[in-house]
């Protein structure tokens, strides 16, 4: 329960921090004025996709599961949660071009981001097996 809460946590400041900036970005580039009602659904969008990403990586700590097996019940997870959030909110046009165009988006994305991270663990176990060998 606490590696949920700091999780929980950390995805919703990540998501507000995301948001910030995007913001920001916005501004930056010349807008003057924001519209409240779109920034506070965008925002609040934003917390709940930092959020749902951050909780749902715990699928991982299931150390009896497959790394097929949780990497497939992360990958379904996430998708379905972002696209009802996206198509909810209105990230994404909810037409075929507009959920083909996220659907490559978001598998381009999650490959990177999953193969990042697996081979990021995979040389943390390299290096720790090395260790104990030294010893």
């Amino acid at each position: 329960m606490k590696t949920f809460l700091i999780r929980s946590i950390g995805g919703i400041c990540f998501g507000a921090f995301f948001s910030i900036i995007l913001t920001y970005t916005v501004i930056l580039s010349g807008q003057e004025t924001l519209d409240s009602g779109l920034f506070l659904r965008n925002s609040l969008g934003s917390m709940v996709c930092g959020w749902f990403f951050a909780v749902s990586s715990l699928i991982f700590e299931h150390h009896n599961w497959s790394l097929r097996r949780q990497t497939v019940t992360h990958f379904f997870t996430v998708i379905v949660l972002y696209f009802v959030l996206a198509f909810g909110i209105g990230w994404v046009s909810f037409t075929v071009e507009g959920f083909l165009s996220i659907l490559g988006t978001f598998v381009v994305f999650y490959l990177l981001f999953w193969s990042a991270f697996y081979f990021y663990f995979k040389n943390q176990a390299k290096k720790m097996n090395k260790e104990l060998s030294n010893k």
